[in-house]
């Protein structure tokens, strides 16, 4: 199985300007890959993803994935996607250790406050630049974002992109039919895959139960398909609301009715062509 959406943190270390606030308590400490060793031992290969807009960060991704004995098989890493020179950043990170790794970029685009900022021109000319390199974008984006989503994969349609959180749908407050269509319409574009991950953490943290994600799963599944659908665990963050072995339980359950080859694309074949990944 390949995971293919965790990270890493240590807060004594960096600032994490979404860490805030006392729910987010229970991990704010170091998250470590002997960490994960611990809670995934049945897994292949991940893909570890940027937390903070940081080059630096994204350089100690690469030597730690170098450094993994093959657990981590591509790192997400950032890049200020507005320089004028993105191409030669993208450069420059390749060249470091574990550089070969680099298999995609994202931005934390839900902070910023323009709708249409994927679209913007400074911004559509670095992800032309990323799109050039070969490299996957992560679309972390909010519901006003959905729209520009939409016309990044129309104008870029030789970018390679992957919705985080499947659009991150608003599991607790039961906001289905408002995310339902949005996702539907991303995924008439055949250049965009969908992440099953971070689901725990949109439903209530105490209360959910596989019923609450079903629905979610079903529509994901029914309109990307198998072959562009991609489990990611999204620990540490899960622990908020759920284990390690608990978010693969409930993903396990929740595809069950999938063939055997379609489970395979979604725990491990959709991943590697998402993100060009070795094997």
């Amino acid at each position: 199985m390949i995971d293919a959406h965790h990270h890493l943190w240590d807060p004594a270390r960096r600032e994490y300007p979404w860490m805030v606030g006392s729910a987010l308590d229970p991990v704010r400490r170091p998250y470590t890959l002997e960490d994960l060793r611990r809670v995934a031992p049945g897994v292949s290969g991940t893909v570890l993803v940027q937390t903070v807009s940081s080059v630096s960060e994204t350089a100690e991704f690469l030597a730690t994935a170098a450094a993994s004995d093959g657990l981590v098989v591509g790192v997400v890493g950032w890049v200020n996607l507005v320089a004028p020179d993105v191409a030669e950043r993208l450069a420059e990170l390749r060249a470091l250790p574990g550089g070969s790794l680099l298999v995609g970029i994202r931005h934390q685009a839900e902070n910023e406050p323009e709708p249409g900022w994927l679209v913007r021109p400074d911004v559509f000319r670095g992800l032309k630049a990323l799109a050039s390199a070969g490299l996957a974008f992560d679309l972390l984006v909010n519901p006003a974002q959905y729209a520009s989503a939409v016309e990044l994969a129309d104008r870029l349609p030789s970018a390679r992109l992957v919705l985080d959180h499947a659009g991150k749908p608003p599991i607790a407050a039961g906001g289905f039919a408002a995310w339902a269509p949005a996702i539907t319409e991303l995924a008439r574009r055949p250049n965009v895959f969908c992440k099953l991950s971070g689901l725990v953490t949109e439903a209530d943290w105490v209360s959910w139960k596989p019923s609450d994600l079903a629905p979610y799963v079903s529509h994901v599944l029914s309109s990307f398909g198998p072959s562009r659908v991609i489990f990611g665990s999204d620990w540490p963050v899960c622990e908020l609301a759920a284990t390690y072995d608990e978010v693969v339980d409930v993903a396990r359950s929740l595809t069950a009715g999938q063939s055997r080859d379609e489970r395979a694309e979604l725990f491990g074949g959709a991943a590697r062509r998402a993100y060009a990944l070795p094997g």
